[in-house]
């Protein structure tokens, strides 16, 4: 089961990269409900082995292209994200002190700590792309204005899977000139 969830997060990464357009240096939330993966419900039995799997096919696209990651935390850390601390000084984001655990933080977030190099906790950022695996809402997370992205996969495990880009503002009204590259 554990390589099928890699398997299924390195896909829809790739797909959500390849519709997104971003560049090395992007930034991409995910939100991820272990408990939504293992087939129960959200906060209630979070599985570490799950978490795991799927940031490791997460990983694996984006440090191929060079994207950051920010993982987002539960609702009990307020949906803080751990970063590279690299990222946060890069983005200038103020770093809090907070390390996510299974039942604080969750049990992706608390992975994602242990995984990155320099893990920091911050609490807002404004990324390129995003997943939400469980329905964890990374809404907050995308900067303007959020786009969806139509995956082939609608699932990992057993959590619902949605995707977003992000486009910049059209200004100008009816008689505007748009540039098609950054539809």
């Amino acid at each position: 089961m554990q390589n099928e969830l890699f398997l299924q997060a390195q896909t829809a990464t790739a797909e959500l990269l390849a519709q997104a357009r971003l560049s090395a240096g992007d930034l991409m939330v995910a939100g991820c409900s272990s408990s939504e993966i293992a087939g129960g419900v959200i906060g209630q039995n979070s599985s570490e082995e799950a978490a795991r799997s799927v940031l490791a096919g997460i990983l694996s696209v984006l440090k191929e292209n060079g994207i950051f990651l920010a993982a987002q935390c539960c609702e009990h850390l307020n949906r803080a994200l751990i970063v590279e601390t690299a990222y946060a000084k890069i983005a200038g984001l103020p770093i809090v002190n907070a390390v996510p655990q299974k039942k604080a933080g969750g049990s992706f977030a608390a992975a994602a700590y242990a995984a990155f190099e320099q893990p920091a906790a911050v609490e807002h950022v404004k990324a390129q792309a995003g997943l939400d695996i469980g329905d964890t809402f990374i809404g907050m997370h995308l900067d303007e204005v959020a786009v969806p992205v139509r995956l082939q996969i609608s699932h990992i495990g057993g959590a619902h899977l949605t995707a977003a880009r992000v486009r910049p503002k059209y200004i100008g009204g009816a008689r505007a000139v748009y540039d098609p590259a950054l539809l």
